[in-house]
């Protein structure tokens, strides 16, 4: 369909202004890629009227296109709230909402065991930003409420703890840090908002690594926060402006086409897992499996009473007779397994941790490696664990 009123132009300008427009009715189940970095307004009046943060219209790609806009709705939808942003990274996540509730002079409580990351960020904040950090012990519970000062703005918390795997009592969490008037976020990444719905159990703010499980291809960087109050929206969304935070549409739309399998990818990692887990746990040279579903992980009790499936990706120790260096043999041994940090794929990880770098009041004795279970056949991975322990 060609526009009558363009047919005088020169051959340089048609290429610019391209008088063809599609016919309007396509449907699919995929949703268009809109690329913009300039979006275009009918006349002066709406581009005055529009307000970025409302979503009702489009102003700038930095704000969003239909593509963002889809994936924010449907992020939403996934963990139970009503707003969402997309950022550049699951980090990127983070630190929206520390700029955002966060100013000089206040004070964040984050767990021991929070994302290594998120606590470096913490740690930057106190440094340079004179914001004081301080760092709880995760399974405190109410006993949270000793530790809130009239200063304190924000408890981050993490379920389960990266790496080691404790399950904090969420809801004790948020009962004590709402009985000073204090905001709770969750960096529920492990549960993909499947698994455990962070609102429900009394939390304010959720983040979470769009990167793993909502990608599933270990090939996109992304992060979301999402609320469900609109004060609360409306500072994240003036944070995500002032920082800049865009993300490619291309990205957005690999993580819509994989949104459609997320909780079947994520049922299927979890049985594996748990097979994987559960083999682990009957072998010599492990002194403990770190899972959540497994009665003797740390908050146990928590799990099973708030969550409702546990994901690919779990701990384990060796036995203290084994020293760094052994158990560093094993990892490279794997042949099916690959190193590499992030999990949520499609392929199989297995990275050591130096734990007593990592915590402060960490007592165990023993190296500690991490598993992600991929959707390989969980035989297959068994196998592959045999083999390298034989080379311990």
């Amino acid at each position: 369909m060609s526009d009558p009123k363009q047919t005088s132009l020169t051959p340089q300008t048609s290429l610019v202004h391209s008088s063809y427009r599609a016919p309007d009715g396509f449907e699919a189940f995929p949703v268009g890629i809109h690329h913009a970095s300039t979006v275009l307004f009918p006349d002066v009046a709406a581009m005055r009227s529009r307000d970025w943060r409302e979503k009702l219209g489009y102003t700038y790609g930095l704000h969003g296109t239909p593509t963002s806009f889809v994936l924010e709705a449907r992020l939403a939808e996934i963990e139970g709230g009503k707003y969402c942003r997309v950022t550049p990274s699951g980090l990127a996540a983070i630190a929206m909402v520390n700029f955002a509730f966060l100013k000089s002079g206040d004070d964040v409580l984050l767990p021991d065991n929070v994302y290594g990351p998120s606590k470096d960020l913490g740690q930057w904040l106190e440094r340079d930003f004179q914001i004081t950090a301080r760092f709880y012990d995760p399974m405190i519970g109410e006993g949270l409420a000793e530790l809130i000062r009239p200063t304190t703005r924000l408890v981050w918390t993490e379920a389960p703890g990266s790496v080691s795997m404790e399950v904090p009592d969420i809801p004790a969490l948020c009962r004590a840090a709402h009985a000073k008037g204090v905001l709770v976020a969750i960096d529920n990444t492990w549960s993909a908002g499947i698994a455990f719905k962070a609102f429900e159990h009394g939390v304010d703010i959720v983040m979470q690594a769009v990167t793993k499980y909502q990608s599933g291809g270990s090939d996109v960087l992304m992060g979301a926060v999402i609320v469900r109050d609109q004060a609360l929206n409306e500072k994240l969304e003036l944070a995500h402006m002032r920082l800049g935070f865009g993300v490619g549409m291309d990205d957005v739309y690999m993580v819509l086409r994989s949104l459609s399998s997320m909780r079947l990818r994520f049922e299927a990692h979890d049985a594996a897992a748990r097979k994987v887990a559960a083999w682990l746990k009957q072998r010599p040279e492990i002194v403990a499996v770190l899972h959540p579903a497994f009665e003797d992980c740390p908050g146990h009790a928590h799990w099973k009473r708030d969550f409702s499936g546990a994901g690919g990706l779990f701990s384990v120790i060796f036995d203290p007779r084994y020293v760094e260096a052994q158990t560093d043999r094993f990892v490279d041994s794997l042949r099916l397994f690959k190193i590499g940090y992030s999990w949520g794929g499609a392929h199989s990880l297995c990275v050591p941790y130096r734990m007593k770098g990592m915590r402060r009041a960490w007592m165990r004795e023993g190296q500690l490696v991490r598993f992600n279970i991929g959707l390989e056949s969980p035989e297959d991975l068994i196998a592959d664990i045999e083999q390298a322990l034989a080379r311990l």
